[in-house]
């Protein structure tokens, strides 16, 4: 099939095939999704919402216990996504969802840091492998040329759980006393019942293959998987066979992915944690005071129009064709703008600078995923996508950590936020370099492509070759 063809361009049973994969099983898994990013990053709506008072937390003890969720995540990561490879992505994602419900439960009754750190180090345990497993998942049901769209309907849940989130957050929190709960806690009680809830209907709801979905007529079952194993047979060949777990921590390529999500992450988890606490500060800029519904309208703001770009981006990036300014742009812009935010000089200018900065990260994103799938399939995939969701959520802890951390000691944000900005920066330099080098095809062209930032299929093929990648 043509590199470039588009969902328009494909015969009936696969505009068919893809449509209904798009209907049926994206929407669903972005539920998941969706009610993952809120359970992680509630502590951010609690902070400053009462939860930090109450339990006289510094910002360094904040951020620290933000953070700590994801050493637990990180240690089961990658034998997470294997286990998912091996069992299933029903199976494992249904258990996944329901222990995160479950701890995510406890919250509620947490009575001091201590508690606190223990439970978000749990939290991390029950989530790890449930990001990179949706990816994998998602990647094995859709070819290579129409994936970059179906990850973005995906990825639109996490600038919508802060459209939506976020102002449910502050209304669960305005509902003081229900059930004999301080509002912060109803909050955690109100987030995490979902997640147990629609943990159990994905055991029924999901499949683990085309050939599974009874959704499916029998002429979309047969298209989807013979194209899938033409695929993933294209892949092995290229790769000489190499399709271990152990050839997704030799290549070299892997690390470098792995390296640029990183700044990307660095960035989004400085934002979704910080943001709350910096719309405090406007109380006293302005000299008004907002309830915690109107805090949870103020966060949103940004998200909004961050959803609408990285939806034009990537249906940009499929009909182009992926390019390497699509994933080293807007991590460009996201250094620029994230610093600047603090010298606007008004709330309203913050929240606009801070708008670009979200719409920056969220539109490199969803076609940053469909790179490691290019090159890695079976339990290579597995791991490799897992490694790099790994190092990238080395940045989940580290951005609150050092940012309340450096907070504490200058006194200010500007330091924290310069630093986010240098990380952002790195990841935009990686990623031009990755490609000028031609160690990866961040393109989907044919061969007579002749922009300086792709790399042609020839030297997709050269990047293959042991010689210039670790096995």
């Amino acid at each position: 099939m043509d590199h470039n063809q588009t969902v328009a361009d494909a015969p009936p049973v696969a505009r068919s095939a893809i449509r209904k994969v798009s209907t049926r099983l994206v929407p669903f898994v972005a539920l998941m999704f969706f009610i993952n990013y809120l359970d992680r990053t509630a502590i951010g709506f609690a902070a400053p919402n009462g939860m930090n008072e109450d339990l006289a937390l510094s910002a360094a003890q904040f951020g620290f216990a933000s953070g700590v969720f994801f050493i637990g995540y990180i240690l089961l990561e990658v034998p997470s996504n294997l286990a998912l490879h091996r069992f299933g992505a029903r199976r494992w994602l249904s258990r996944i969802m329901v222990s995160w419900g479950i701890v995510a439960l406890l919250f509620t009754w947490v009575q001091n840091f201590e508690q606190l750190v223990v439970l978000r180090f749990l939290l991390g345990v029950a989530e790890a492998g449930f990001f990179p497993g949706a990816i994998l998942f998602l990647s094995l049901w859709v070819p290579a040329q129409y994936r970059g769209r179906i990850l973005m309907l995906f990825y639109l849940a996490q600038p919508l759980t802060t459209v939506i989130g976020a102002p449910l957050a502050g209304w669960l929190i305005q509902q003081h006393g229900a059930l004999g709960l301080e509002g912060w806690r109803f909050m955690f009680l109100g987030v995490a019942v979902p997640a147990i809830v629609v943990g159990v209907i994905a055991w029924f709801y999901l499949k683990d293959k085309p050939a599974d979905a009874k959704w499916l007529t029998r002429d979309e079952q047969v298209w989807l998987t013979d194209a899938l194993q033409k695929e993933t047979s294209a892949t092995q060949k290229k790769e000489h066979g190499h399709v271990s777990a152990r050839f997704a921590f030799k290549s070299g390529r892997v690390w470098v992915l792995s390296f640029i999500y990183f700044g990307f992450i660095y960035g989004l988890y400085a934002l979704a944690f910080f943001l709350p606490t910096i719309i405090e500060g406007f109380q006293s800029q302005t000299g008004q005071t907002f309830d915690t519904l109107q805090k949870g309208l103020i966060t949103a703001i940004p998200y909004l129009p961050a959803a609408i770009v990285m939806y034009f981006w990537s249906r940009d990036a499929s009909k182009r064709g992926l390019k390497t300014w699509h994933i080293a742009g807007p991590a460009i812009a996201g250094a620029i703008s994230i610093p600047l935010a603090l010298f606007a000089g008004s709330p309203a200018a913050t929240i606009a600078v801070i708008t670009v900065t979200a719409c920056a990260i969220f539109a490199a994103l969803p076609n940053f995923w469909t790179l490691p799938t290019r090159f890695l399939t079976g339990a290579a995939a597995a791991a490799g996508v897992a490694l790099i969701n790994t190092i990238g959520n080395l940045a989940g802890f580290s951005a609150p950590f050092v940012t309340g951390a450096v907070h504490d000691w200058t006194g200010g944000y500007e330091v924290p936020m310069f630093i986010v900005g240098f990380v952002m920066l790195v990841s935009a330099v990686l990623m031009v370099l990755l490609a000028r080098s031609n160690r990866i095809n961040p393109v989907t062209v044919d061969e007579t492509t002749t922009d300086d930032t792709a790399v042609d299929a020839e030297a997709l093929r050269a990047a293959a070759d042991p010689k210039g990648d670790a096995r």
